[in-house]
C-alpha cells in the first residue's frame, strides 16, 4: 500500500501537485455513504447489506480519521472505490456539526451522502424488548425509561436527519425490503452478485453444513466398480463422458439446473447473496464430480449473460481424500 501523508503530519504540508493528484485520484475513486439514524432503525442490517453491494463498512470512526481513511482507500492497491461509515449517537462525530465533515470531503472531489434511518417510537420500543437492549441514551435521561432515551436521540440526531440526503423509516418495512432499498440507492444500477458454490463430496464423509440445497446422484452407476475408471476421477473425460452418458443423467442434470435457477431467482428477490449447492455419492470422487462440473458449467453458461453479474465456482471437498 502506498504511504500518503496528511498535510498535518510531521513531514510538512503537501505540495499543490501531489494535492491536486490526490483530489484528482479521489474523485474519480472514492465515494462515501454516512449511515447514521435512530438506535433500533436499521444501522446495522443497513451496514450488512452494503457490504454484500461491495461497499467498505467501518463503524464509529473517529472524525479525525475520516479523511485519513478516504486517502487510504484511494491509495490502496486495489483501491478502496466505496466506503461506508456507520455512526450512531455514542460516537464523537456526534459532539460537532455534520456538515463540517460531508463539506470538507465534497471540496476535496469526494462524492459524499448521508443516509439516515429511523422508525417509529412503538416500534423501536418493541424492537429493544426483544433484542433485551438498553437504548445507549436511557440512561442520561431524566426518569431512565426507553422512551425518554428515544425521545432524547430524536432531539439530538435532528439536524443530522435535516441534513441527511437520503431518510428511510423503516416502521413498516421487512429486512427484504430494505434491502431493496438501499440496493436501489447504493447498487450502482446493478444488482448485488449472487455468489454461487457447486461442491462434490462424499456421503461417506458426511454431508456439508454450509449447504442450502443437496443433490444426491448415487443412483447412477458407480464407476468406482469399472477397473479402467476407479482410478480415474469425475473431473476426467473419460469418466465425465461415463456418468454424463447413463440413463437419467441427462433428465437429472436438466431437472437440477432448472431447480437451481428457481432458487436462485427467489434468493436475488429475498435479498440472499450466497447459495451452496452441494452434489453427493458415496466416496465424492466420480459421480458427484462429474455432476458438479456439467451443472456448473450450465450455471457459467447463464451467468455470463448480459447484464449478468452473478460469479458461480465449482469446489470438490473430498476429491483425493480416498
Amino acid at each position: 500500500m502506498t504511504r500518503v501523508e496528511s498535510n498535518s503530519t510531521a513531514g510538512g504540508p503537501r505540495s499543490a501537485a501531489d494535492s491536486a493528484a490526490l483530489k484528482s485520484g479521489l474523485q474519480q475513486q472514492v465515494e462515501v455513504v454516512i449511515v447514521t439514524g435512530l438506535s433500533g432503525a436499521g444501522r446495522g442490517t443497513a451496514a450488512r447489506v452494503l457490504e454484500d453491494l461491495g461497499w467498505y463498512v467501518t463503524d464509529n470512526l473517529p472524525p479525525e480519521l475520516i479523511g485519513r481513511m478516504v486517502e487510504l482507500g484511494a491509495s490502496a492497491d486495489p483501491p478502496i472505490r466505496r466506503l461506508a461509515l456507520v455512526m450512531d449517537v455514542r460516537s464523537r462525530f456526534f459532539t460537532g456539526n455534520l456538515s463540517v465533515v460531508t463539506e470538507q470531503l465534497r471540496a476535496r472531489g469526494v462524492r459524499t451522502r448521508i443516509l439516515f434511518l429511523e422508525a417509529s417510537d412503538d416500534v423501536l420500543i418493541r424492537r429493544f424488548g426483544f433484542a433485551r437492549r438498553r437504548h445507549p441514551l436511557q440512561s442520561e435521561s431524566t426518569d431512565g425509561t426507553l422512551s425518554a432515551g428515544i425521545a432524547s436521540e430524536r432531539v439530538r440526531l435532528s439536524t443530522v436527519k435535516t441534513a441527511a440526503d437520503l431518510v428511510i423509516d423503516t416502521s413498516e418495512l421487512s429486512i427484504h425490503q430494505l434491502h431493496r432499498k438501499l440496493e436501489e440507492a447504493y447498487g450502482g444500477g446493478t444488482p448485488a452478485a449472487l455468489q454461487l458454490t457447486v461442491q462434490s463430496f462424499g456421503f461417506k464423509y458426511g454431508v456439508p453444513l454450509d449447504a442450502d440445497m443437496v443433490l444426491d446422484v448415487r443412483f447412477l452407476p458407480n464407476p468406482h466398480w469399472i477397473p479402467e475408471l476407479r482410478e480415474h476421477s469425475g473431473q476426467e473425460a473419460v469418466v465425465s463422458e461415463y456418468v454424463l452418458s447413463r440413463p437419467g443423467a441427462a433428465d437429472y442434470l436438466r431437472t437440477a439446473h432448472h431447480l437451481v435457477d428457481l432458487t436462485t431467482n427467489g434468493y436475488r428477490q429475498e435479498g440472499k447473496r450466497y447459495m451452496t449447492v452441494a452434489v453427493g455419492c458415496t466416496g465424492g470422487k466420480h459421480r458427484s464430480v462429474a455432476i458438479a462440473e456439467a451443472l456448473g458449467e450450465l450455471i457459467g453458461a447463464q451467468f455470463d449473460e448480459p447484464g449478468e453479474s452473478d460469479v458461480v465456482r465449482v469446489v470438490h471437498r473430498d476429491l483425493g481424500r480416498e
